[in-house]
């Protein structure tokens, strides 16, 4: 463990109360090419991560200890768990999101829409009704880096939300450029998404949008929420009290239920994605860049175990 110095900006009073002056980022990990995709596992005290590009899961243990969990991880991306534990994960390589049972086998959720191939999906989140929601860009299949390259089959580039109890894969939102992290409030009345595409055009989005969860999985609205400040959104979650903390280019930027910007903590590297852990939920884990750093922060995090 390397301690690195914090650099917190506050832009807002109620920031203070959500950090913890005293509280050094820790560099836990440095030898990934792209980290993505944490997932926490409160049952084992652990955390498990995607370094897409190598092709592998990695796992952090509360001993300090990093380990490979999944060699050949399909370029696995996005990771969350389901509502009996399982691991859930967006795959690259596999164009698909699968979940992996409490014995290791590993079921494929969707693969494909209309008898076309998804795109490269990217993020995951579970509703407490068991539906899955992701989003689908093409990210993964644009280069042989983070995947294999290959044409869209789909005509964009779309939310998708799998039901429970059938599998039926419904398009939710299909007005996005490059869909990619989302989250639901505590109360699961909205979705967040984020919208990335300006990572390939000045002129596209880089923006999250707040939607309206109808109680039938549908989505409306989808107002802007907030136009991240410095850099792209990416993956992001939400505290106990609705605050959504999101990447934002060399950063984690925390904006209140308004959508008014509370603050940044600065990282060395561009945050790709984050989630609260530990016994407390109060450990923000951040993905950013080849490295794995952590924090610990005085809010809590809202997502389930």
């Amino acid at each position: 463990m390397t301690l690195v110095s914090q650099d917190t900006e506050y832009f807002d009073r109620r920031f203070r109360h959500m950090t913890q002056g005293s509280a050094e980022k820790e560099l836990l990990f440095d030898k990934c090419r792209w980290a993505e995709g944490p997932v926490w596992f409160a049952d084992a005290n652990m955390l498990l991560w995607s370094d897409i590009p190598n092709n592998r899961m990695l796992r952090w243990t509360w001993d300090g200890t990093v380990d490979v969990f999944r060699r050949d991880s399909n370029y696995a991306n996005g990771n969350t768990r389901d509502r009996e534990g399982r691991l859930v994960t967006c795959e690259h390589g596999g164009r698909r999101v699968t979940r992996t049972e409490h014995d290791g086998t590993i079921t494929v959720i969707a693969d494909s829409y209309k008898g076309k191939r998804l795109n490269s999906p990217n993020d995951v989140v579970v509703k407490s009704d068991g539906s899955i929601w992701f989003t689908d860009p093409n990210y993964g299949i644009m280069s042989d880096y983070e995947g294999h390259k290959a044409e869209m089959e789909q005509d964009g580039c779309y939310v998708y939300r799998v039901d429970a109890k059938s599998g039926e894969i419904k398009i939710v939102a299909d007005d996005f450029r490059m869909p990619n992290g989302l989250a639901f409030s505590p109360d699961e009345e909205t979705l967040y998404i984020a919208d990335s595409g300006r990572s390939h055009d000045p002129d596209f989005p880089m923006h999250i949008r707040a939607f309206k969860v109808g109680a039938d999985g549908g989505l409306s609205d989808g107002e802007v929420f907030c136009e991240t400040g410095n850099g792209l959104p990416d993956g992001f979650r939400l505290d106990t009290d609705g605050n959504l903390w999101t990447s934002a280019g060399p950063s984690v930027e925390v904006y209140a239920p308004s959508g008014d910007l509370l603050g940044r903590i600065n990282f060395p590297q561009s945050v790709a994605n984050l989630v609260f852990g530990g016994p407390k939920r109060n450990r923000l884990f951040v993905c950013s860049t080849f490295a794995l750093y952590s924090v610990y922060v005085s809010a809590t995090g809202a997502q389930r175990p």
